[in-house]
């Protein structure tokens, strides 16, 4: 798994800005709604199953890279309380 504490949607910003694509160009040559582009740059939306395999395509890279950016991301977001309490199975 990638090791990422930064939001999915950095990486989406660079990679626009890199191939001077517009987010609202990404929305329409994908099929997302704007919205759901947007959302993911400002770092308010994440990517779902369905997202992921859309920039796959149109990125050429693989759904599991989205997803993997996406989860390496929750996973340094979550603090749950009471995890010191939590035995390790014998």
């Amino acid at each position: 798994m990638i090791n990422n504490s930064s939001h999915p949607g950095v990486f989406l910003q660079e990679l626009l800005e890199e191939m001077n694509i517009t987010p609202y160009r990404l929305a329409k040559d994908t099929f997302m709604p704007a919205t759901r582009v947007g959302g993911i740059i400002k770092e308010r939306g994440s990517i779902t199953p369905d997202t992921a395999l859309r920039l796959a395509k149109y990125f050429n890279t693989t759904p599991d890279y989205w997803v993997s950016l996406q989860s390496s991301y929750d996973l340094s977001q979550c603090h749950p309380q009471h995890i010191e309490d939590i035995q390790a199975i014998a």
